[in-house]
This record gives structure tokens, C-alpha cells and sequence, in this order.
């Protein structure tokens, strides 16, 4: 246990009380404290599943989209992806407000109920005869409205740094902002940059996404081991630094250009380039696709026209910092939130945080999809860049005030770092 004199983000949630003491049985009891961690076993579990079958999904929603609707574009992308986040973010507080005088297992029992339901209807989406993008938003919805299932700890209430709740809660929505709209531009990205089918797309975005989960794992142990020398604080810091330079990376420049879809393409749509290479391409593009779907840029999107190609370089290198940063800031964010709320039901302020990033899923795929089909990556990223710089100071100016509830109130003091 942590001892006086140590740096606020190295204390245990509750303090460096010894069972029995009279500070303990304030603060938590041993049956509290193996209930507790009971019950975030269960929730390890429960999060790991959810988590593969949004993994499993998000990837292919864009090529099913496509194949099930033909008017859907990256706009209504945006509106499938949030949607599971608007649900999400509705359920939240209901949950963590039902969890604090219910039984827990009745909202969790529920929340799988719809979540089965609501996939059963996804998977059936194609039958309608019209519509189905639509039916598809609905199927998404109520997936996320399904999956806000939250834990809380049953223990008697302490005062708390509500301005500190506040910064964590907009520091935790930036983190799941910054990833949703990463999750959503993946794939048609790719398509666009780099010509692949719906096939490829699925396949190479799949095994990427899954390098980054292998990714995380390591590095969930590595700022364990890593918070306790430097603090928690410092590390959400630093992650937020890598985010930054990932979006960073993935702006477009030199003088490559995507390539653009041949069905799509007319006389001089291609800046740069000659009567006869376009005459070329028209003629060998029908030739060698007409058996397979367009690949490239679409040429609807104006900016493919004048905007560099991300190289797949960049893109890959991005890809590796996003996976070091992200992971390292969601983390970090639980544990300051934790630790912040101390001694307290956590059922509902919970549930208020898993709103915050359902908001976040919401506004991100909405964000990225309007701006990425509109202006392009260049600007797409550039607005990133700066929404993790505004990020940063606001981390800099409350960065005092995100300490444990032990220090605060325990009389354990905080050392600098």
C-alpha cells in the first residue's frame, strides 16, 4: 500500500488505511472491497465480449451499407456509426441510475436482452425491399442502447471535486472522439487512398484493427507498471501528445494523387494529365473491372482531384502511434475518474461517463464523415490536430486539481509530477 509523501496518481482509489482501522470502516469495508472486485471481474468479461462483436462490425458496416442500399454514402455512414453511440448514450444514466437501487444483474440481464435483439434485426437488415439503410440505423441504435451496462461500488459518499469530474468527463469524450472518427474514415479511406475493393478493404482494415488490439494489450500492461513512476496524469499527457502526432503524420502531401473511379470519370476531371492518358484509361478501365466494382477516389468527392495521396506508409506509422496513444488516454481517464469519485456510488457518475463517450461516437463518425467527404483528409485531420491541442491546455490548466479523493481528503499529500 502507498504510503505520505507519494505522488497522488501511485495511491490505491481508497487510501493506505489498514482493514480495521476506524478510517477504513469510513471509507470501504473488506466485503465491499471483495464484492468490488467481483464485480469488475464480471465486468472484464462482459466488455471483452461486447468489444469483439463491435470489432467484428464496424469494420464491414460501410462495404454492407453499400451492398443493401445504393443511395448510402459517407455521409449516412457517419449517422449508422453514431447512432450506436446515441443509444448508448441515452441507456447510460438510466442504467447506472437503475444499478445504484436495483440489484446490478437486472440492468445487465436487460441491456444483453436488447443487445441480441437489436443484432438479430442488424443481420436481417438486407430483406426489406427499400429503405434499408434506414432500417440499418435503427439496427445500430439500439445495439448501443443495448450495450451501456455500468458497474458501481455500494459504499457510503464523500465530497467531491465536481470541477475535476467535469475535465475528466470532456478529457474521456476527446479520447472517444478522436478514435470513433478514426474507426469511421478506416475504411473508405483506404478504398479511397489506395483502390482496394470492399473485400480488401475489410480484410486489410480487419487484420490492422486487430494489430492494434494486440497493440493495446501491451501497452494497458506497460502504463501499469509505467503510472507508478510517472503518475497517471503524466502518461494521459503523453498520450495525447501521440495522438496528436499520429493525425499529425496522416496529412496529405507531395505531388502523388489517388487514383480516381473510372465509371465516374469525364473529359478533363483529372488534373494534370492528357487527352490521350485519359482516353487510356477509359478504355482499359471498362475492360479490366467489368466483372468487379469501381475502385479509387470517387470523383464526386472534388477534393480527390487536387489532394495528395496519404501513403500507406503514413498511414500504417499513424495507425501505430493512434494505438499507443488511445489506449493509454482511455485508461488513464477511468483511473482518474475513479479515483477522483473515491468512496462514492458510482452507478450513475458512471453512467454520465459512458454518456460522454457515447457522445463522442456520436459526434465523431458525424464529423469526420460530413468533413472527409466534403473538404477531404487535409482538412479532416488538420481540425484533429487542433481539437487535441485545445485538449492538451485544458489538461494543463486543471492538472492539479485530477488528484485522488485520498489526497484530497484523506490528508495524504501530493507530491509534484
Amino acid at each position: 500500500m502507498a504510503g505520505r509523501g507519494i505522488p497522488a496518481e501511485q495511491e490505491p482509489l481508497l487510501g493506505d488505511r489498514p482493514p480495521g482501522s476506524r478510517e477504513w470502516n469510513i471509507i470501504e469495508t473488506q466485503e465491499h472491497y471483495k464484492s468490488r472486485w467481483r464485480s469488475i471481474r464480471i465486468l472484464y468479461l462482459t466488455m471483452f465480449l461486447s468489444s469483439v462483436g463491435f470489432s467484428i462490425v464496424v469494420m464491414s458496416i460501410w462495404p454492407y451499407l453499400q451492398k443493401i442500399d445504393k443511395t448510402a454514402d459517407t455521409s449516412f455512414l457517419g449517422w449508422v456509426i453514431a447512432s450506436f453511440s446515441l443509444g448508448q448514450m441515452v441507456a447510460s444514466p438510466v442504467f447506472g441510475f437503475w444499478s445504484n437501487y436495483r440489484p446490478r444483474k437486472e440492468p445487465l440481464i436487460v441491456s444483453i436482452f436488447i443487445s441480441v435483439a437489436a443484432n438479430c434485426l442488424y443481420a436481417y437488415v438486407h430483406v426489406p425491399a427499400s429503405h434499408n439503410k434506414y432500417y440499418m440505423l435503427v439496427a445500430r441504435g439500439l445495439v448501443g442502447f443495448g450495450a451501456a451496462n455500468t458497474d458501481e461500488v455500494q459504499v457510503p459518499q464523500g465530497s467531491i471535486d465536481q470541477v475535476a469530474v467535469v475535465t475528466t468527463n470532456v478529457l474521456f469524450f476527446v479520447v472517444l472522439f478522436i478514435f470513433a472518427l478514426f474507426e469511421t474514415i478506416l475504411t473508405p479511406l483506404t478504398m479511397d487512398m489506395y483502390a482496394w475493393t470492399r473485400e480488401q478493404a475489410v480484410l486489410y482494415d480487419g487484420i490492422i484493427l486487430a494489430a492494434l488490439g494486440v497493440e493495446a494489450v501491451i501497452i494497458f500492461m506497460g502504463v501499469k507498471l509505467l503510472s507508478k513512476k510517472i503518475g497517471e496524469r503524466a502518461i494521459l499527457l503523453g498520450g495525447l501528445v501521440i495522438v496528436w502526432a499520429g493525425f499529425f503524420i496522416l496529412l496529405p502531401w507531395g505531388n502523388q494523387y489517388p487514383k480516381i473511379q473510372w465509371e465516374d470519370l469525364h473529359n478533363n476531371s483529372i488534373p494534370n494529365t492528357t487527352f490521350g492518358e485519359i482516353i487510356t484509361t477509359l478504355w482499359r478501365s471498362p475492360r479490366e473491372n467489368h466483372s468487379e466494382e469501381p475502385t479509387g477516389c470517387p470523383v464526386g468527392q472534388a477534393w480527390c482531384l487536387y489532394t495528395p495521396v496519404v501513403h500507406l506508409a503514413q498511414f500504417l506509422t499513424s495507425a501505430v502511434l493512434i494505438g499507443i496513444g488511445y489506449p493509454s488516454c482511455n485508461v488513464m481517464s477511468y483511473t482518474i475518474y475513479s479515483k477522483i469519485l473515491g468512496p462514492k456510488p458510482q452507478g450513475v457518475y458512471m453512467g454520465w461517463l459512458t454518456a460522454s463517450g457515447s457522445a463522442a461516437r456520436i459526434l465523431g463518425p458525424v464529423f469526420i464523415s460530413q468533413v472527409y467527404t466534403s473538404w477531404g483528409p487535409r482538412w479532416a485531420f488538420s481540425l484533429v490536430c487542433g481539437t487535441v491541442v485545445l485538449t492538451v491546455t485544458l489538461l494543463g490548466v486543471t492538472y492539479r486539481r485530477l488528484v485522488a479523493f485520498s489526497v484530497r481528503h484523506g490528508g495524504i499529500q501530493e507530491s509534484p509530477g
